[in-house]
């Protein structure tokens, strides 16, 4: 997965507590939370993220990207019509809106279940 202001993809992390198939951790919607789910992408250069707005101050104007720390507000939006115990799977081109104006978004397979996410 990727987010737009960020500088690194990253991989989602599907833990082990929730939705299953074939024995195996499914990603779904609600997968969303920063550093459980959502890992850093590791810089971020959101003019909207206040790290970003104070390195920046601090270099006289020169834009000046952070440490990305996501702040997750939205749910999964999924393009899968999947649903597994009532929820939607996380397929490749779902996406989540970050709090510092970045877009983030499943970008390949997933090896869990052959459907698209990652």
């Amino acid at each position: 997965m990727f987010c737009d202001m960020g500088f690194a993809p990253s991989a989602l992390i599907v833990e082990p507590l929730g939705v299953f198939a074939n024995d195996l951790p499914v990603a779904t919607m609600m997968d969303f939370a920063p550093f459980v789910n959502i890992p850093t992408f590791g810089l971020c250069h959101s003019p909207a993220n206040p790290e970003v707005i104070a390195l920046t101050a601090a270099a006289l104007g020169v834009p000046t990207p952070a440490p990305c720390v996501p702040v997750v507000v939205t749910p999964w939006i999924s393009p899968s019509n999947v649903l597994i115990d009532g929820m939607p799977v996380l397929t490749e081109g779902a996406a989540c809106e970050c709090l510092w104006a970045g877009t983030i978004e499943l970008t390949g397979p997933s090896p869990a279940l052959n459907v698209e996410a990652e």
